[in-house]
């Protein structure tokens, strides 16, 4: 199924610095606390997003990429120092960054956004506590897999206090048989690692197959490092999942693993949010992998599917002044985009209001209606569009490449199509590849919701509808990204059962301009797709971990399914 996409950024890297250097500067501004420590931790992944971009357009060892590294290398060791409670001076980050600056630099890099940070609450500061954990020595060989592993390499080198920095590599080949293919001089800098009394591997993950991590570990050990001097850096505990081969999970086994539990931040989460909630008079409720459902929906037959491995952290927290949700929004700029956007929307009157933003956590009152999900044709028409007339209007792509674009949406379509109901359903695509400019042309790409299902509206006493979660799914993992609105009004047609044309007329009225009836044909059978092939690999993945909720998921599947069908029916009729 074709699901997953990422939208890289092609930029000048000197473009980067600039930034780098006002946040350096703004640092030493701050007291000590927990807004410098998170400030700290930002200027630490912007540093190493830059690294990966230089060390992807070089892909080498050496000087240079040495040089590359130095800076959130030299991040790394601060933020554990802040980690400590310990409060240093950034003489010597300015430093580095001055000489980066006088160092020659490609015209343009490719960065990409590190997704346990953005995602998965990924927090440097696990691996941190990781490297100390294992007691391996300063003379450990740390490799860091390219994007994410770039920083985190640093991170464990410092936790280490390793005597030599970090490499980094770039996997290539199908997403679940990656390998290494190095240069001459980044080949002899391996070699070296495989003589040394012992190699960190370190990366998030693993995912589906866990071959990023195989990658680098087939060619140390083709090149006679030894598996008990071979010692991994994931981000959890778990073993790859169903796409793995029999030799990568015998491996997994086998190898030394390094992990530091969520609970490590989480047992300091309340005290970081305290100034905006008061103290916690009862333990964190974890209500993430869809815990959320038994406060929202009491019978677990009516709990809709979700991909539980792939879900936000919640947790709700009960002080004197209430019960507060505090969800992951992300590490880092994209958070404090997100909690900028989540403001705009609850001054709006569209999503519950916002408390604040504590290292990655965006607090907010917690709301318990009476009834927490609309059922389908229960939403009020006018407000349902003047929320996405609103968003269509306040919200514009920030960027071009943000979101997939025609052709590939068509690709997307077509190939999940031609997998759940054969070829010959596919072929009723085939006509869109003569409009696919027109449809370019057409669009006018938007930080889309993507989520309108349901239960992500809560009903409050009174009659007044919010809708949660609506602030980051166009930035998600999926290859959709921003879209035109088209997108949301032919998604909330579909999960809300609502007329197609009657919301986009809704919607032209706040936004202010019309909505292309081409792009609700052509959306409408890639919406029903794209959501096919997502439950469908969300099933595979939990089928062995989770088979209850992995039901919902082919349940679900089934239904989009044939709702497809029926959409391919009338194509001809539409173009």
């Amino acid at each position: 199924m074709l699901v997953h996409g990422d939208h890289p950024r092609a930029l000048d890297p000197r473009k980067v610095l600039g930034p780098l250097r006002a946040r350096l500067r703004r640092l030493d501004t701050l007291p000590p606390g927990l807004e410098r420590h998170a400030e700290l931790v930002t200027l630490f992944i912007e540093a190493s997003v830059l690294a990966q971009g230089l060390l992807d357009a070089a892909d080498e060892a050496g000087p240079r990429s040495e040089t590359w590294l130095s800076l959130p290398l030299e991040l790394a060791r601060r933020l554990g120092d802040s980690w400590d409670g310990v409060t240093a001076t950034g003489k010597a980050s300015l430093a580095l960054l001055e000489s980066l600056e006088r160092s020659p630099l490609p015209a343009q890099v490719t960065l990409k956004e590190p997704e346990g940070y953005a995602h998965f609450a990924l927090y440097p500061e696990l691996y941190l506590e990781a490297a100390r954990a294992s007691r391996l020595a300063g003379s450990t060989r740390v490799v860091g897999v390219r994007s994410i592993g770039t920083g985190l390499a640093c991170i464990v080198a410092a936790g280490l206090d390793a005597s030599k920095p970090p490499l980094t590599v770039r996997p290539e080949g199908p997403p679940f048989e990656r390998r290494l293919s190095p240069g001459p001089q980044l080949t002899r800098a391996l070699e070296a690692v495989a003589r040394a009394d012992a190699a960190a591997i370190v990366d998030e993950g693993p995912g589906l197959s866990g071959s990023s991590f195989g990658a680098v570990a087939d060619f140390l050990e083709a090149r006679s490092l030894p598996r008990e001097r071979l010692h991994f850096f994931p981000s959890h505990e778990g073993a790859p999942g169903p796409m793995a081969s029999g030799h990568q999970r015998a491996r997994w086994a086998q190898v030394h693993r390094h992990t530091a539990d969520f609970n490590t931040c989480a047992a300091r989460l309340a005290a970081w949010v305290e100034d905006l909630t008061g103290p916690a008079i009862a333990p964190l409720e974890d209500i993430s992998a869809g815990a959320w459902r038994r406060h929202l929906i009491p019978d677990p037959r009516d709990w809709p599917a979700v991909h539980v491995q792939q879900e936000r952290r919640k947790y709700l927290l009960t002080t004197d002044q209430g019960t507060f949700l505090l969800r992951f929004a992300g590490l880092g700029v994209p958070a404090e985009h997100r909690a900028h956007r989540a403001r705009q929307l609850a001054e709006a009157g569209f999503t519950p209001p916002v408390t604040g933003l504590r290292h990655g956590f965006l607090v907010q009152p917690w709301l318990e209606p009476p009834r927490a999900c609309l059922r389908p044709r229960a939403m009020p028409l006018e407000h349902l569009g003047h929320y996405l007339g609103f968003r269509a209007r306040t919200f514009p792509a920030p960027e071009p490449g943000r979101g997939a674009s025609m052709s590939q949406l068509l690709e997307m379509a077509r190939y999940n199509t031609s997998q759940i109901l054969g070829e010959e359903s596919a072929r009723a695509l085939d006509a869109w590849a003569v409009h696919l400019d027109a449809l370019e042309q057409a669009a006018r790409p938007v930080e889309t919701d993507h989520k309108l299902q349901a239960w992500e509206w809560l009903e409050l006493p009174g009659g007044q509808v919010l809708k949660t979660d609506a602030v980051d799914h166009h930035a998600g993992l999926d290859l959709v990204g921003c879209q035109d609105v088209a997108w949301d009004i032919v998604g909330a047609a579909v999960e809300l059962d609502l007329s197609e044309p009657e919301l986009a007329t809704q919607v032209e009225r706040t936004c202010g301009h019309p909505v292309s009836p081409l792009l609700l044909c052509f959306y409408e059978p890639c919406y029903l797709a794209f959501q096919c092939g997502h439950h469908t690999l969300a099933a595979t993945a939990l089928e062995a971990v989770a088979p209850d909720e992995a039901t919902r998921l082919h349940a679900a599947a089934a239904r989009y399914a044939k709702r497809l069908k029926d959409a391919l029916s009338r194509q001809p009729k539409k173009h």
